[in-house]
């Protein structure tokens, strides 16, 4: 019976994830203005085009910029390892620790082999993590070396499309690797039941909806509604 509803708590909070999901890429088809992920994108490619066209006067600029984006990268990752390592660790005590504070009214017993699951799921979200940070900063490394080439205007600004592609996965990556922690908060929660598990998958999409949602929008949209 523990187990019957551990699954069930999780895979709605799959579905719930998956639902938020749909949703954002629908939004952002209809409207890319809506999504501060579009948004990101456009601004890197904007950074790029006006890097690549100063005639090497900015070089100071990309490359210190490039320098803060991975340093932020390997502190994430490494922090992404150290997660890893300390869950290792205390993987016994976990197992207590939510045992002791298990909220009394939403108790719900559960066997050796559910704690294990919920420990390798969230060992498993914090190796991804440290996986999407580690690509982030091999991709910024490549921005990095193609940033400062020649553009050449003849080659239909094939290299300048490079460049943008690498910025913007090296981007993706990064956000990939944010999402991944986020993500553990329900995993950690899960931990003290199945209803925690469901409370911060929802508490979690509520979050996520208001990050991935641009303020100029919010305005626009605010602005539009007592617009006559």
């Amino acid at each position: 019976m523990d187990m019957s509803y551990d699954t069930v708590a999780f895979l709605f909070s799959c579905l719930l994830i998956l639902v938020y999901y749909f949703y954002l890429g629908w939004r952002t088809r209809r409207n890319p203005e809506s999504s501060i992920h579009a948004q990101n994108a456009k601004i890197r490619e904007s950074w790029v085009a006006m890097i690549m066209s100063s005639g090497n006067k900015m070089d100071i600029l990309a490359i210190q910029t490039l320098r803060n984006s991975v340093i932020a990268a390997n502190f994430m990752a490494s922090t992404a390892m150290l997660l890893v390592i300390g869950t290792a660790n205390i993987s016994e005590k976990i197992g207590q620790w939510a045992q002791k504070w298990h909220p009394f009214l939403f108790n719900v017993p559960s066997t050796g082999l559910i704690w294990e699951i919920k420990l390798v799921s969230l060992l498993l979200n914090f190796a991804m993590a440290f996986f999407f940070f580690s690509m982030a900063i091999r991709y910024f490394n490549h921005v990095g070396y193609m940033i400062n080439l020649p553009d050449d205007n003849q080659i239909d600004r094939t290299l300048y499309r490079q460049t943008c592609a690498y910025f913007n996965n090296a981007g993706k990556y990064y956000m990939f690797g944010t999402r991944a922690f986020f993500f553990s908060v329900p995993i950690i929660m899960w931990f003290f039941g199945p209803y925690s598990l469901v409370l911060a998958t929802v508490g979690l999409i509520c979050g996520l909806a208001m990050i991935d949602r641009t303020p100029t929008w919010n305005k626009q949209k605010s602005a539009n509604r007592f617009n006559y």
